[in-house]
């Protein structure tokens, strides 16, 4: 079932069969990703010519719409679905070859101040996310999941965090459904409030990296406002990624020590397990471009097929958005989440805005 929730990709045992059943789906992304450029061009280009006065629509958000237009008017044949599912694949690809974007310094100063902002950040949406959810007796566990979805990498960490706490597949369902849902709307809030309140791409990049949960929405909502801002939105939410194996692992000792998940052995290789992989291949790619390993046509590439990339990702965003499937999820998560993630985006706002009074962002 291709959901909002979930995009299952079934395996048959063969290497062969299993890389092909992939090609029809990643071939759909493709043509959405490549129908958001020409859209983008040719809208844009036909009201600059009539004098209209028509906002520049990105490609980026193209995508999504589309996407979305796809999913919540049709439903998506399950031979598609396997290859829709690599959207997550694209969106890593995308981050890493993004680090020849940044040289090592840019990385150290932007990194150090988002790590510091995403440890306030992880401590106030863990609170008012527990808080909430007892408030509205939700189920033990399924605020765990609501917790550390917000707080860190949203579906990413709700999966990782569901088999640490042995959480139950409504719960971990529930939790994905909520924070989906609430990623979508920050898609068009975001830059929408960002533009009245007149906030530069920095300021405004690490603002999406902090209050937006998912690293695909994070991602589309920087590069909806810009392009700088969408650098430094991933570069803002892969610091806060990097802290989900330190967040599931407390959660994780905690269930364990009131007997309802498994005890934690080896704490350092839990945490290497839960680690993001690909923020280390992020940091390689911008270490070799501090060392000049690249040349500027070089350079360029990297950042071009990383735009592609993204193009695959955010056509995915959209076509794992059904708006029928969530509403079957539930009420009560989406009203804790939607309250929670009101309160954070206006936190983790007064968090840059005071960033940017001391450090000049």
């Amino acid at each position: 079932m291709a959901t909002s929730a979930t995009l299952t990709q079934t395996k048959s045992g063969n290497p062969i069969l299993d890389s092909l059943s992939v090609v029809p789906g990643i071939i759909l992304l493709a043509v959405i990703g490549y129908t958001a450029k020409v859209l983008e061009h040719s809208v844009n280009a036909y009201a600059k010519s009539h004098h209209w006065v028509f906002p520049n629509i990105e490609y980026v958000l193209w995508a999504i719409l589309i996407g979305l237009l796809i999913s919540n008017t049709l439903t998506i044949p399950k031979f598609l679905q396997p290859g829709i599912a690599t959207y997550e694949f694209w969106l890593k690809l995308g981050i890493v070859l993004l680090g020849a974007r940044f040289v090592l310094a840019d990385v150290l100063k932007l990194g150090g101040i988002s790590l510091a902002l995403v440890v306030i950040e992880i401590t106030l949406s863990l609170a008012l996310m527990t808080l909430l959810g007892r408030l509205f007796k939700l189920k033990p566990k399924l605020i765990s999941l609501l917790a550390i979805g917000s707080a860190v990498c949203g579906v990413s960490a709700i999966i990782a965090a569901k088999g640490a706490i042995d959480a139950d597949d409504e719960d971990s369902s529930f939790a994905i459904a909520a924070i989906l849902a609430l990623g979508a709307l920050a898609l068009f809030t975001f830059p929408a409030i960002a533009h009245g309140l007149h906030m530069n791409d920095t300021s405004y990049g690490l603002w999406a990296g902090l209050g937006v949960d998912n690293t695909a929405e994070a991602t589309a909502a920087g590069a909806l406002y810009s392009d700088a801002a969408g650098k430094v939105a991933v570069l803002a939410k892969t610091a806060r990624n990097a802290m989900i194996g330190f967040v599931v692992l407390a959660y994780a000792i905690y269930w364990s020590s009131r007997g309802q998940a498994e005890t934690v052995s080896n704490k350092a290789l839990f945490l290497w397990k839960k680690f993001p992989k690909f923020i280390l291949g992020f940091l390689l790619i911008s270490l070799l471009v501090s060392f000049n390993a690249f040349n500027k046509a070089q350079i360029t590439s990297l950042g071009n097929l990383s735009k592609w990339a993204f193009l695959l990702t955010f056509a995915g965003v959209g076509l794992r958005t059904n708006s029928r499937e969530m509403s079957k999820q539930g009420l009560r998560p989406f009203i804790v989440g939607a309250l929670g993630e009101i309160l954070i985006a206006c936190l983790t706002l007064g968090l840059v805005v005071g960033a940017n009074r001391i450090w000049g962002l």
